[in-house]
């Protein structure tokens, strides 16, 4: 568990207990990292489309995009819990509410705690069993492996804790077939390889925030050089795994042509990194945020490409 963070002194206290309920809202709110979530919908919809062969029936997307929110908030929430005492210190997470007092962490907790069971039984009831255990087992792995586990000793912590960030792939497919196959795990692996250089190259623009919260990601404990080429063997795998799903899934010449062009962007981006990186380039003059922003467009037309590609073949 995360060291105990300090009690909040008797004025914030005071001020605790007499907030306005919009600064209330926003706070919790806040606490479920409505960005993060936005991306994890971006894979469940599309796969959808695919598993069903067109369009899904608008009631099981409805619910599912309802509880699988709520199972993304929960993670978040409890998350935020875990770590108030690193985000406190670190430039890019220090106005979070807890970090700021405005909410308790007993409220946070407590928060994220139901979120997590209104999820589970939510798809239980709506859904399916398959998907509730996929959301559960989301949620747990966030929580137990990487937040507690693997985020403040290792810095494979992305790599292995991105496992819970590819399970909205699973979840949208069962969904709508009530089991697994190859096709969604085809997919999972590719959210499963683009998230770390996506990670690391955002961990390198705030480099100095992990290193004085002293968490070892890779580009505090390794130089730009390593994290570098190894973001671009990722990126290789990504594409590979991307069009990977083309024979797989029997996908038509729209997925496979999307995949294509978007696979030879997201390595020319990461072959920019590595010939600056080799030319002596450092620091922000790498501009590893252009990878990073680029590597939320890549996924996004991706999955665009696999939610169209059924209505079109």
């Amino acid at each position: 568990m995360a060291p105990e963070a300090p009690a909040l002194p008797p004025a914030a206290q005071a001020a605790a207990g007499r907030r306005p309920l919009p600064e209330l809202l926003r706070a919790y709110v806040a606490l479920t990292k409505p960005r993060i979530i936005e991306l994890l919908l971006i894979t469940t919809i599309p796969v959808m489309f695919l598993a069903s062969g067109g369009v899904p029936p608008l009631g099981t997307v409805l619910a599912t995009l309802a509880f699988g929110t709520l199972a993304a908030a929960a993670a978040n929430a409890i998350n935020c819990y875990i770590d108030r005492d690193i985000d406190a210190k670190m430039r890019r997470t220090r106005r979070r509410p807890l970090a700021r007092a405005q909410v308790t962490p007993t409220e946070a907790l407590v928060f994220g705690i139901a979120l997590a069971v209104a999820s589970t039984v939510g798809f239980l009831l709506t859904v399916n069993a398959v998907s509730a255990a996929g959301a559960a087992f989301a949620i747990l792995f966030y929580i137990f492996v990487y937040s507690l586990l693997l985020k403040r000793r290792t810095a494979q912590n992305v790599v292995w804790g991105g496992i819970a960030g590819c399970m909205p792939v699973l979840i949208g497919w069962t969904a709508i077939t009530g089991e697994l196959a190859w096709t969604p795990f085809v997919l999972f692996g590719v959210v499963f390889l683009w998230t770390p250089p996506h990670t690391w190259t955002l961990a390198m623009r705030y480099r100095e925030d992990y290193a004085v919260a002293k968490v070892p990601m890779l580009p505090v404990v390794a130089g730009e050089r390593r994290v570098v080429v190894e973001s671009l063997v990722y990126t290789y795998a990504t594409v590979a795994c991307s069009l990977l799903l083309w024979p797989v899934a029997g996908m038509g010449p729209v997925y496979g042509g999307v995949a294509v062009v978007l696979g030879l962007v997201f390595l020319a981006e990461g072959h920019r990194l590595l010939k600056a990186v080799r030319a002596g380039v450092t620091g922000v003059h790498l501009r590893p945020m252009r990878f990073f922003h680029l590597s939320n467009v890549y996924l996004a037309l991706l999955f665009t490409a696999v939610a169209v590609d059924p209505l079109l073949h």
